[in-house]
């Protein structure tokens, strides 16, 4: 008896341990965030889920009744924030990226759409969402151009959406199973993750069979000025653009850095300025980011941003990354 108490005792004490580790890993550095919360306790009714209450979870696939505006997902989709900015992926046929702005260096994401689905649309004291993507593409998500046109997740086979909170970086991964678009069905892997201090997203993905198609790129939108640059030596380039293209309206910037020897068009598409990809297999990364004029410490001139870009884009010529 006198055992089995001392070994309980000794499975609670490794298991504290292991939770206060856990603990001071996801809270060591406060700069960074991700999440992705779902509604327990309610029910599907039709498309749409009906009461229930939120929970955040580590992991998990995508019930087949949800579409977009289904209320099952909080903000619809993963989300993920530096001190800088936030961003969220509608996890649906959609796919598109979107931006939250803030206007404090704390971790927001938590708070963002308990209080109601279309609160976060209305400027808060900690900021909102600041972008529309319409029928964009938003800004550096993935969709399939071809034919021009850009086809979208309609048909998944399954999706599974993972966030992990580590002390140098958040992240958040998505694996689709059975894609299908045109004649070809494949399985997808995007991983989106973000640093301390910084306003860009690394983006990463590989596809399981080479297709012709794969794009990324940023929403076009009115007042808005396209900028674009290659380097000397040909390695790394950007397209971004810089106008009153928030929804306050306000200055932003969006820009999409990547490798030239990775991409085959740029496309100046209705709704899009797309990148799109050669076929491969292989693993592929680019970043993506916002820029905001309200940001603390934030970029408030078209002059500011080109001078971050061409810093940034340096650094990739130098290192080959962020």
């Amino acid at each position: 008896m006198k055992i089995l108490k001392i070994t309980t005792a000794l499975i609670v004490l490794s298991l504290t341990s292991c939770q206060a580790q856990n603990n001071k890993t996801t809270s060591k550095n406060p700069k960074i965030y991700a999440e992705i919360s779902v509604k327990e306790g309610g029910k599907w009714e039709g498309r749409k889920y009906i009461g229930g209450t939120f929970k955040n979870v580590q992991s998990l696939k995508l019930a087949p009744e949800h579409t977009d505006h289904s209320f099952d997902i909080r903000y619809e989709g993963p989300g993920w924030e530096s001190n800088k900015i936030g961003y969220r992926l509608y996890l649906d046929w959609r796919n598109a990226i979107d931006i939250f702005g803030k206007k404090t260096e704390a971790i927001v994401l938590p708070q963002v759409g308990l209080d109601g689905f279309d609160s976060y649309h209305e400027m808060s004291d900690w900021g909102s969402d600041i972008l529309k993507a319409g029928k964009g593409i938003g800004i550096g998500s993935i969709d399939r151009y071809l034919n021009k046109e850009r086809l979208h997740f309609y048909a998944v086979d399954s999706t599974i959406a993972k966030v992990q909170n580590k002390s140098n970086e958040s992240i958040v991964k998505i694996n689709y199973y059975g894609w299908k678009t045109a004649d070809d069905k494949i399985d997808f892997t995007s991983e989106l993750s973000i640093k301390p201090d910084q306003i860009y997203t690394k983006h990463t993905f590989q596809a399981s069979k080479e297709i012709k198609g794969i794009c990324t790129g940023i929403v076009k939108q009115k007042n808005t000025e396209f900028l674009k640059k290659e380097s000397a030596n040909k390695k790394w380039a950007y397209i971004a653009t810089y106008g009153k293209q928030s929804l306050v309206p306000d200055n932003l910037g969006m820009a999409i850095f990547y490798e030239i020897r990775t991409v085959e068009s740029l496309v100046d598409a209705e709704f899009d300025h797309l990148l799109v990809f050669k076929p491969s297999t292989k693993s592929n990364s680019f970043y993506l980011l916002g820029a905001w004029e309200q940001e603390i410490g934030g970029l408030k001139s078209k002059e500011e941003f080109i001078k971050y870009l061409d810093e940034k884009l340096v650094v990739l010529n130098k290192k080959n990354k962020l």
